[in-house]
């Protein structure tokens, strides 16, 4: 990094408005200034309101599809960013709305691709450190999901299947990182994502835990997408956003991570647990699997805890019982923000 920090360095984070992304935001503001780029296609804006309030966050909304030139935007001149220029870049935006895959499906492609090379392009300018947030389906589907996957593994991915905007689209984005991080010596950085949950997850999207909540505590069915074996290992976000910080203030030697939970859960046991803590009469219910859902197996995170000194610390039920009292606090204003865009 050749620019000179001031004061705080300036973070920009893709996707900020998003579920990872808005806890990444607010735990960058105990040490950063952070731009938040954001166009709420697949996010909330509830969930970075919060943050509005703080001096050293400012929220842009812009599609990241198109290039960026941060000189455009006046209110960044509070962060000096024409002279002290950008940090660090963390790139989290990806639609990842399993009801609405198919719909953006194109959007998906040109966010793997567009997004993170004009991301990669801004790193370039400021010389700035870069995370990318890929995905454990890099690995491909599956079939033993109690299978530690190494960063080492190489993943077989059909570049034909109909989900192949978001799998080969991450291994695409993979390739742009290492290439730009050959060509132009960024210390660029990819953390291959397992499973997430946790609170600011929307309702009403197939992702299973947060819909698994509603149902229990409105009396419905929780409905399983797949068969009674279905199983991936869970990350609370907390932990996730942890280990993505600890990646970034590794030096350049660290390159590719695997992030997510130590431990593979059947979907069946994680829905019985919910029907439980909530104290529910509801059954559970199987449909046909969808296209977004893949098997994904267990991160070996061996080189987590070599690297960035990480381990995943919230139990199951104690990340649950967040969970719950998030969708017990939000789940109305959750269901009007769904049937606004739906």
């Amino acid at each position: 990094m050749d620019n000179p920090i001031f004061e705080k360095k300036n973070v920009l984070v893709t996707g900020g408005a998003g579920f990872i992304g808005s806890h990444l935001c607010e735990r960058l503001l105990k040490e950063a200034k952070v731009i938040c780029v954001d166009n709420f296609s697949n996010s909330r804006p509830e969930n970075i309101s919060h943050l509005l309030q703080y001096p050293d966050f400012e929220f842009i909304k812009y599609d990241i599809n198109q290039p960026i030139d941060l000189d455009q935007f006046d209110e960044l001149d509070k962060f000096k960013v024409k002279f002290q220029g950008i940090q660090e870049i963390y790139h989290l935006a990806c639609p990842t709305s399993p009801k609405q895959f198919e719909a953006n499906k194109i959007v998906t492609l040109w966010t793997n691709a567009y997004g993170t090379i004009n991301t990669l392009e801004l790193a370039a300018k400021h010389r700035a450190k870069y995370l990318f947030t890929s995905s454990a389906v890099i690995y491909g589907n599956q079939a033993d999901t109690t299978r530690q996957l190494a960063e080492t593994d190489l993943g077989e991915v059909n570049q034909l299947s109909d989900r192949a905007s978001f799998d080969e689209g991450k291994r695409f984005a993979e390739a742009a990182v290492a290439t730009y991080s050959q060509v132009h010596g960024l210390d660029a950085k990819i953390a291959r994502v397992f499973t997430t949950y946790g609170p600011h997850m929307r309702l009403f999207e197939q992702q299973l835990i947060p819909d698994f909540i509603l149902s229990a505590l409105e009396g419905r069915d929780l409905v399983l997408y797949g068969d009674k074996d279905f199983s991936t290992s869970l990350c609370y976000v907390t932990d996730m956003v942890d280990a993505l910080v600890r990646c970034m203030s590794t030096g350049p030697e660290v390159k590719v991570v695997n992030i997510g939970g130590d431990q593979v859960h059947k979907y069946t046991d994680v829905a019985e647990k919910i029907i439980a803590m909530t104290n529910s009469a509801s059954q559970l219910r199987f449909d046909k699997p969808i296209t977004f859902l893949t098997k994904k197996g267990a991160p070996d995170l061996t080189f987590a805890k070599e690297a960035l000194g990480w381990f995943p610390l919230v139990r199951l039920e104690d990340g649950l019982r967040k969970t719950i009292d998030y969708v017990i606090s939000h789940k109305e204003e959750l269901r009007f923000d769904h049937d606004r865009k739906n």
